[in-house]
């Protein structure tokens, strides 16, 4: 979905309810809030980052994730209290985490520095590998790898150090990187560890029924590139799905067990998940405060009118980690394709998904002074910009200011599927890490945003209200629209202000 817009249910998110237009009040312009469409965002007594982090202990994944790529994979980290850590990364054939491919075993050390500047709430690190080993667990993932290596020239620099292809075995560990041993097979299979370059470490309490909250302990580290050729010198400034401490973690989680107890030799295969069939409906939210690559935080709420293949989306951005401090608000709407079974990606459906409408509401006097320094006929035709104020921006095919662009087309990615809880979950393409757009089928994702949680069953064919209501002036997430850099305000007004995709 043009991801741009995502953003702009924030403001809607961080209030703490979803909005609906009641039946029968379609005509008073009147927002009303759904109580079970909450967002779970952050709370100042059930949520804390801990400062400095605090990165002793295993952290382990709670369920399969996906790279760009694509890669599916699960996590084990561990560190001491020396600094030292060890980090286990199993990779698999399937999206379910069920078929092993092979496994990295990483040793070294991890220095934290400095609060980062680029990304508020994150800590700057530096590491340091000692050792680097493979196990291979099948025998297409042998024939892949050795055969990446034959095909660069530190590939087969590297292949000196290593058996012939031939001899390779499974179950056997191989090094790529020993500080006993010359080369470094590394570079050749674009393995890096910069994840472990930006760090967040967050505890909050999560609610049990019939019970006293539960404390889960999470690990954030940096973002991976989405484009492969990137990866090596990509320094992060958002985060991945985040690891959670194998002492504190959501209940159930039926994998995390599993990911806990496994070692090189022996990776996790997961549980059967129940993956659900595409059927776009209803209205979505994040759960909770989402930090993207290019230092954007949103929250986003959708909803899906699968009669007429419409949809609609609120991006709602802002400028603190904890989605606290609004700036600006995006309204977003129009129309996408039925669905087909991606090829690329197993799991995954692709749409084609086309902006029409926006709608813009500035949220603080940064943006409100950033909007009126704007050609009039660059954002919403001529009028003056106001604070909590939304203005139509489709006449003027978008906001130059904040790079959105109409009417605008791109090619998506999704897929649903139920957690532990019982949940419904919406995952919709990762954004390129570069801020561009997906308006090409070779470059639709490969890989996943933070899943939205279903609040609502099939939303009225159209929810939006005509004008928003006061309670949204306090606050404001995106499916499709991108929202480029802004390369002169952010000096002109002192605000490093982000870009969305």
């Amino acid at each position: 979905i043009p991801a741009a817009m995502l953003p702009y249910a924030c403001v809607l998110v961080l209030l703490g309810a979803h909005i609906v237009q009641a039946a029968g009040e379609a005509g008073d312009g009147r927002l009303h809030w759904e109580p079970r469409c909450q967002p779970a965002l952050p709370d100042r007594a059930a949520s804390t980052v801990i400062l400095p982090p605090r990165l002793s202990g295993l952290w382990i994944s709670t369920g399969c994730e996906v790279r760009p790529g694509p890669e599916f994979l699960t996590r084990a980290y561990t560190f001491y209290p020396s600094r030292l850590f060890r980090a286990h990364q199993f990779y698999y054939e399937d999206p379910f985490c069920r078929e092993p491919a092979h496994s990295l075993f990483v040793k070294g050390k991890v220095r934290l520095r400095r609060a980062s500047w680029v990304t508020r709430g994150a800590t700057e690190a530096d590491y340091h590998l000692h050792k680097v080993g493979i196990v291979f667990h099948s025998r297409q993932a042998l024939l892949y790898v050795t055969g990446r290596l034959n095909q660069t020239r530190a590939g087969r620099d590297c292949v000196r150090r290593l058996p012939p292809a031939g001899a390779w075995r499974l179950g056997a560990l191989y090094e790529l990187r020993s500080a006993r041993a010359p080369g470094d097979c590394l570079e050749a299979l674009g393995l890096t560890m910069h994840e472990l370059s930006l760090v967040r470490v967050q505890r909050r309490l999560q609610p049990q029924p019939g019970a006293a909250p539960q404390l889960v302990e999470e690990l954030y580290l940096g973002d991976i590139h989405t484009d492969p050729a990137q990866r090596r010198h990509y320094r992060p400034t958002g985060y991945q799905h985040p690891l959670q401490s194998a002492l504190h973690h959501v209940q159930p989680c039926p994998a995390c067990g599993l990911i806990a107890r496994s070692d090189v030799h022996h990776p996790p295969v997961l549980p059967p998940l129940l993956a659900l069939p595409l059927r776009l409906g209803g209205r979505w939210v994040s759960s909770g405060c989402e930090a993207h690559p290019a230092v954007l935080f949103l929250t986003r709420l959708f909803a899906f009118h699968g009669r007429s293949r419409s949809w609609e989306g609120y991006y709602h951005h802002f400028s603190d980690p904890a989605c606290r401090q609004p700036t600006f608000t995006m309204y977003a709407a129009g129309r996408y394709t039925r669905g087909t079974p991606s090829t690329r990606v197993r799991g995954g459906t692709e749409l084609v998904f086309e902006v029409t409408r926006a709608h813009v509401t500035p949220m603080d006097q940064v943006t409100t002074a950033m909007l009126n320094f704007s050609e009039p006929s660059s954002c919403g035709g001529p009028g003056v910009w106001s604070v909590g104020s939304e203005r139509d921006v489709t006449a003027t095919n978008g906001c130059l200011p904040l790079g959105i662009r109409l009417p605008h087309v791109e090619y998506e990615l999704f897929k649903m599927e139920q957690d532990p809880l019982g949940r419904s979950l919406l995952f919709i393409g990762q954004r390129p890490t570069d801020g561009s757009s997906p308006d090409t089928p070779e470059k639709r994702p490969t890989s996943y945003q933070a899943p939205l949680v279903l609040c609502g069953g099939e939303a009225p064919s159209s929810y939006r209200p005509r004008q928003h209501s006061p309670l949204l002036q306090k606050h404001s997430s995106t499916v499709g629209l991108r929202v480029a850099p802004l390369p002169l305000l952010p000096l002109v007004l002192g605000l490093a202000f982000l870009h969305w995709l």
